[in-house]
């Protein structure tokens, strides 16, 4: 049997879930059909998602058609929850983009449609809703918004065989030859939807099961299956964690190649460093207990397993980061003060399912990255639910970076003269790197000039260190090298190098200076134009930075950059500027420097920016 994962993608409410629920029951594997008004739906799982109607987490749901076994991930379609889509991205053959008949291409449409074709992962695109007051054909807006060679199956052999054409030489000559029949096509039809250069649409309803056959025999003919097979060495990729009944964790993984099964001893690697465990369940989206290449499967029984690992193989990810880091952070509470240990746990918990919110301990503060607002109120209700948690947050802010701005230089020696030294020798050089290089590491020493162990400590903490610069920020584009080195057998361990090094850093760091940046996201706005002096004026407030306006018959285009603190605020007002008929799409697009002063953030545990409290401390802990 073939294998095929299919990513259900979709702006919110164009429904996706809906969709893969119909999918499921007309195929047989389900013999109810569920309902997202009534909280029963097969992929909406947790209890948060049922009360709220929306997709939280991904979700796994499988069935046969003809030979091949078709698995489909449910993916959030709020861009609050985007990274849940990006773990999704990593696993897929192809993807099911769902656009709404009713309301047409959604900025969220937008964003996934980018990246499918940036990824050139195989896609089908649904309009669904058709069904409903308001339905109208999307082809036009598809064709101008999302990619200009998307085709409705419905087309006549004459058009689709002309586009065909156009998008291959090969099939060019045949067709004009008069050789390319109807086979031929539909082999060349094959061909460019794989490598992801031509994008069939269909219709129809998930309410009603309209259009929804001959979108399975669409998955299961255009889309690229994987042949089911044991052979080669094992090498998945998990991209969920999900908890059994007892806790437990619960990794999902998408096996390329070899085979799992129960009570196997594995190595699992997190870039560079492994970790060895033993698995004590497999069970894949068929029940098998035995998975194999092109199976998603559930594993159980490696505890220290994370998101984004690879089982078995250390060899590079499938695909890496494709949409940016959140850029917001808030402080999160307790209400009753004493459960504050408990909350550390349960947001660790919460990390291990969603590493990007990143739980860190700011003092005696909890912090959290975030997307949006509506992840505070998600948290919230799984906090309260699962762990019986009430908390409260801060005020939600962003998140800035520091770079340097020069070269700086620090050296320090073992000095038995002092009253608390380090047996080691330590020194350091920091210089700005290339842009999106984020923090490398280099040697202008011998690498046997000290044991592994030793360098190793020194790398670790620099990228540590580097989470707090001269202003609180994460330092980031910096080339930091050791320049020297030195240790005293057999009295220097790991620690006296752990210790020394931030002192040391951040000397150099000092020396050659950071310069706060703030994060930006570029934007596409559509306008009606008797509204773009108001848009302007509401941009240049935000220090948005827009392009020339592209004026078109009724609406003007505008391109250009605005600081991420201010995207939610335009949203805001954009309603009321463009008198309900804007359009405004963005995206996280890249950091520049903060005018002004530099907004600062306070500095948590040791502090080697003050030599002697940060001794001090050392010297207590």
């Amino acid at each position: 049997m073939k294998t095929l994962n299919i990513g259900i993608l979709a702006h919110v409410d164009a429904g996706k879930t809906s969709l893969t629920e119909r999918l499921l029951f007309e195929a047989g594997a389900i013999d109810r059909l569920g309902s997202v008004d009534r909280g029963d739906t097969q992929t909406d799982s947790l209890e948060l998602e049922r009360r709220r109607g929306i997709t939280i987490r991904s979700a796994v749901a499988s069935f046969v058609t003809g030979g091949t076994r078709i698995t489909l991930i449910d993916t959030p379609g709020h861009s609050d929850f985007i990274a849940e889509v990006e773990r999704a991205l990593r696993v897929l053959d192809g993807a099911v983009l769902v656009v709404s008949a009713v309301e047409g291409v959604q900025a969220q449409t937008r964003v996934l449609m980018r990246t499918l074709r940036r990824l050139g992962i195989p896609t089908l695109v649904f309009v669904n809703k058709t069904d409903r007051l308001g339905a109208r054909d999307r082809l036009g807006d598809i064709r101008a918004k999302l990619a200009p060679r998307a085709i409705a199956l419905t087309a006549s052999p004459d058009e689709l065989a002309e586009l065909l054409a156009d998008g291959d030489d090969a099939f060019l000559e045949s067709y004009v030859d008069g050789a390319a029949g109807e086979a031929e096509c539909r082999a060349e039809l094959v061909r460019q939807v794989a490598r992801g250069a031509l994008y069939p649409v269909l219709s129809g309803s998930a309410i009603t099961g309209a259009g929804v056959a001959d979108l399975v025999a669409a998955m299961a003919e255009l889309l690229p299956a994987t042949e089911r097979t044991g052979a080669g060495p094992l090498h998945a990729t998990v991209f969920k964690i999900d908890r059994g009944r007892a806790g437990e964790k619960i990794a999902y993984a998408r096996l390329h190649s070899g085979a799992l099964a129960p009570h196997q001893r594995i190595a699992f690697y997190r870039g560079e460093t492994e970790f060895t465990g033993r698995v004590s369940a497999v069970r894949t989206a068929a029940d098998d207990d035995v998975a194999l290449a092109g199976d998603v499967a559930r594993v159980r029984g490696l505890r220290e397993v994370r998101i984004g690992d690879r089982l078995g193989s250390p060899g590079p990810a499938r695909r890496g980061a494709v949409f940016a880091p959140p850029t917001l952070e808030t402080v999160v509470r307790p209400v009753r003060p004493e459960q504050a240990a408990a909350l550390y746990t349960a947001l660790t918990r919460l990390s291990e399912e969603d590493p990007l919110i990143d739980v860190r301990r700011r003092g005696h503060d909890l912090s959290v990255r975030l997307y949006g607002e509506v992840q505070k109120q998600v948290l919230s209700s799984m906090l309260a639910d699962g762990a019986g948690i009430d908390v409260t947050f801060e005020q939600t802010r962003t998140l800035y970076v520091e770079k340097p701005v020069g070269t700086g230089a620090a050296f320090e020696d073992l000095d038995p003269g002092q009253r608390l030294y380090f047996f080691a020798t330590v020194g350091l050089r920091v210089e700005p790197g290339p842009p999106g290089s984020g923090v490398t590491f280099g040697l202008s020493v011998e690498l046997g000039s000290l044991p592994l162990a030793f360098h190793r400590a020194i790398e670790e903490t620099v990228r540590t260190t580097l989470e707090q610069g001269l202003h609180g920020w994460e330092v980031l584009d910096a080339a930091v090298t050791l320049t020297h080195t030195a240790f005293y057998s057999p009295n220097s361990v790991a620690a006296d190098f752990r210790k020394l090094t931030p002192l040391v850093l951040m000397a150099a760091l000092e020396q050659a200076g950071t310069r706060v940046h703030e994060p930006v996201h570029r934007f596409e706005l559509e306008v009606p134009a008797h509204a773009v002096s108001a848009v302007l004026l509401k941009l240049a407030e935000l220090r948005a930075v827009p392009g020339e306006p592209v004026a078109g018959t009724t609406s003007c285009t505008l391109h250009g950059t605005i600081p991420a603190e201010h995207v939610h605020e335009f949203e805001q007002a954009l309603p009321a500027l463009g008198q309900g008929e804007a359009v405004f799409l963005s995206e996280f697009a890249d950091y520049r420097p903060h005018p002004g002063p530099p907004p600062v953030r306070p500095r948590t545990g040791e502090n080697p920016l003050d030599r002697k409290e940060y001794l001090a401390q050392v010297a207590r802990r």
